[in-house]
């Protein structure tokens, strides 16, 4: 079994995060102006650009090394389908030569980041929610 670079920690809190992340739909009213309260808090569930979610998501893989990057643009596309854990060190190798200092942003738009990062170290045989799921720093 391939050893991953990132820990299982810093991956179910970006699963964490992520699934906060795809809960967000497109923004439908702008101009709504009226009370959270009175419409049944509907608007946090809106992506008006300025989610303070994707900061942290931003901001937390910035940190990363590249190493610890590179396995979960890996792991991603292992939930993804793109190969099995056999593929490890083939996926780990294509994610090394795409890495182009935007991995925030390639992985915030894929659909389902966090499912796929969960199914990624699920091929691990790792259950993450048993885990802390508190950035370690």
């Amino acid at each position: 079994m391939p050893e991953l670079a990132i820990s299982s920690d810093k991956v179910g809190f970006l699963i964490e995060k992520a699934r906060q992340f795809d809960a967000k739909d497109i923004e439908v009213d702008t101009d709504e102006g009226s009370n959270g309260v009175d419409d049944g808090m509907i608007d946090v569930l809106e992506d008006d650009g300025e989610d303070p979610v994707v900061r942290e998501i931003s901001g937390f893989i910035a940190a990363l090394s590249e190493d610890e990057k590179i396995d979960l643009v890996a792991l991603m596309r292992l939930g993804r389908g793109d190969g099995t854990i056999d593929d490890w060190d083939e996926l780990r190798r294509d994610a090394a030569d795409g890495n182009n200092g935007r991995t925030a942003r390639y992985l915030l738009g894929e659909p389902l980041l966090g499912d796929l990062l969960a199914e990624g170290l699920e091929e691990f045989g790792i259950d993450w929610s048993k885990e802390r799921t508190t950035p370690v720093n």
